[in-house]
């Protein structure tokens, strides 16, 4: 099945730029109570996710940082320890399966590399246990 069934799109995307500072991702991850954002330049492409642990090692491995000054500190200089990967919007469900399993979300690009939304692992999951059920069903 294609992806574009399950795709939330951009515009209900919550994401950030490189350009954004620590304290702004750390202020809408806690409002929006999410734990990884993407990244998206200024171009429109996706460059990477951000998460809670990127920010907390930032923190912890950067002498005299503290929450404070935060804001001194662009996205684009904190280590990504993780390389989320992206997918065209051609990709079939089952090209997600093993990337849900090491991320919360999985990015969707066109084409052109433009950053047009992310799958959810929890329409990655709820998609395959509705396939094996239905197919558990059909071998009664």
């Amino acid at each position: 099945m294609n992806i574009a069934f399950f795709l939330v799109a951009k515009s209900e995307v919550i994401y950030l730029s490189p350009k954004n500072t620590m304290r702004q991702a750390l202020e809408k991850m806690q409002y929006h109570g999410y734990t990884a954002v993407p990244l998206i330049n200024n171009k429109g492409r996706y460059v990477g996710t951000i998460t809670e642990g990127d920010l907390l090692w930032k923190l912890k491995n950067t002498p005299g940082l503290n929450f404070e000054n935060t804001d001194k500190v662009l996205l684009e200089d904190v280590p990504q320890r993780v390389n989320n990967i992206a997918v065209r919007i051609n990709a079939h469900m089952e090209d997600l399966l093993t990337l849900a399993v090491a991320q919360n979300f999985v990015p969707v690009i066109d084409d052109n590399d433009i950053f047009i939304g992310i799958i959810r692992r929890r329409e990655i999951i709820e998609y395959f246990a509705k396939k094996y059920i239905s197919n558990f069903d059909n071998e009664k």
